[in-house]
């Protein structure tokens, strides 16, 4: 369904935040016979349904809301709108269309499009992405999950996309480049269960993709992707099996995109057996973001660029690719202790990652957020397999059951804290200089915070309340 397939219909537009209002102002020139917003419940996220935005779609909330969806001949929803939604669920069984600004956006510009997911991983891949396209005179605009709504993104020959599982579960038009990064279980609450959520992930590449680009150390993706064969797949991250080369790039080069042993002995990045430069070209550490530079240099290749050509050019960008706030981002501190804020670590396998860049020093973790009932098994295999040494300190909501989990652990020490102000005041308290606390709560932000920018400027504030005279 496109955009112009609205002209002449009834179309209800439910949620009033940057995505609710990207879609009435795309919708409302086509000329829909009707055009109304509404909304189940206030959100931090919702804007004021005033002015111009009233005019062109007047919103209905309460009862009169389910009523507007249900005489609706196609809903647009916002990505917070889950599928377990009671009234999701009544619009099914009525048969009402369901879609999104994504899903209605991609079916006009999909041949143009490098769509980027995973639980992790995603937002670093598409900033790289885009960034080394640039740097090899690949102009395109980014957006989506990340930056702009994609219902606002100018005109362009290539967009490159963060989306969301959210954004992928109404997709009817696959990007010609799927790009997958990592699987694991997450917004559980939305999608109705583990296996419904990596059916809708998994929906970017039902719909005819040109190459399907994804991290091969990934087990779960590895799964997923070989139930749903005839894929055009394309692995990196890992020696691994080589693919054929896309769009006519040299097959001299045929291999996929890994770290290993370089001309001087230290790590380097590959493809195949061709060197291309040091691992020390990319400035972001720990092992998960070297496998996000080789997903999305096989993203690069798979839309026709010679990585082996341009490895000159790629290695001096590396070098400028602007910082993603809130991940692994340092802030230095007078005592010597380093403050890390990984805020947009949601779930335990980002937290393993961040814990893993850090091992080596003096370390302590701060986790907990909102309870979406996450096993954190894997955090306490990960803890004990490693032999990690670290202090967690638990913040409400799911900070007590995190420590539980991994109370037992000999190496490990378990603090609880009554909010993150406090866990910062007991992180600097407990942490020698030349160590690290690490905010990377392995849980989301709402309920406490408003997301997770706000969830770091509390951690910020905090730091510089607890620094004591300069």
């Amino acid at each position: 369904m496109q955009l112009t397939d609205l002209r002449g219909r009834r179309v209800a537009v439910w949620g009033t935040g940057r995505e609710g209002v990207a879609a009435v102002t795309a919708i409302a020139p086509i000329g829909p016979a009707d055009l109304v917003a509404v909304m189940d419940r206030e959100t931090y996220a919702a804007n004021p349904w005033t002015g111009r935005l009233a005019e062109l779609a007047p919103l209905h909330t309460g009862t009169a809301a389910l009523e507007m969806l249900l005489r609706a001949d196609v809903v647009v929803r916002s990505p917070v709108i889950g599928e377990t939604h009671p009234w999701v669920v009544r619009l099914r069984e009525r048969g009402v269309p369901i879609t999104s600004g994504t899903a209605l956006w991609m079916a006009e510009h999909a041949a143009a499009t490098i769509g980027v997911t995973g639980s992790k991983g995603k937002s670093t891949t598409t900033n790289l992405i885009s960034h080394l396209l640039a740097a090899v005179d690949r102009p395109n605009v980014m957006g989506g999950n990340i930056g702009i709504p994609v219902l606002d993104l100018p005109p362009a020959d290539r967009y490159v996309l963060e989306l969301s599982m959210y954004q992928c579960a109404d997709l009817t038009d696959s990007p010609r480049v799927a790009v997958l990064t990592s699987l694991a279980p997450e917004h559980l609450d939305w999608a109705g269960g583990e296996a419904e959520y990596y059916r809708h992930k998994l929906n970017l590449v039902e719909h005819g993709p040109h190459s399907v680009v994804f991290n091969a150390n990934d087990e779960r993706l590895r799964v997923e992707l070989a139930a749903r064969p005839g894929l055009p797949l394309a692995p990196a991250g890992s020696a691994g099996t080589p693919y054929p080369p896309a769009d006519g790039t040299d097959d001299s080069a045929a291999g996929t995109f890994h770290v290993a042993a370089g001309p001087d002995g230290a790590r380097w990045i590959l493809l195949g057996d061709q060197p291309l430069f040091p691992r020390t070209a990319l400035p972001l550490v720990g092992r998960h973001n070297e496998w996000n530079l080789c997903v999305a240099l096989g993203a690069l290749r798979a839309v026709g660029v010679d990585c082996v050509a341009e490895r000159d050019r790629l290695a001096a960008a590396l070098g400028t690719a602007p910082a993603l706030e809130h991940r692994l981002t340092p802030i230095p501190d007078p005592s010597g202790i380093t403050f890390v804020d990984d805020s947009l670590s949601t779930i335990p396998q980002s937290a393993i990652h961040a814990i893993e860049a850090y091992a080596t020093r003096p370390l302590t973790v701060i986790v907990g957020g909102e309870d979406r009932g996450v096993d954190y098994a894997p955090l306490r295999d990960f803890l004990a397999e490693q032999r990690i040494t670290a202090t967690l300190i638990g913040i409400p909501d799911s900070g007590p059951r995190i420590l539980d989990v991994v109370k037992d652990l000999a190496t490990i020490t378990t603090v609880a804290a009554e909010d993150l102000a406090e866990a910062v005041r007991l992180g600097r308290e407990r942490t020698p200089a030349g160590g690290v606390v690490l905010l990377s709560p392995a849980a989301p932000s709402y309920g406490r915070f408003d997301n997770f920018a706000h969830r770091s400027r509390v951690f910020r504030q905090a730091i510089e309340e607890t620094a004591g005279p300069a």
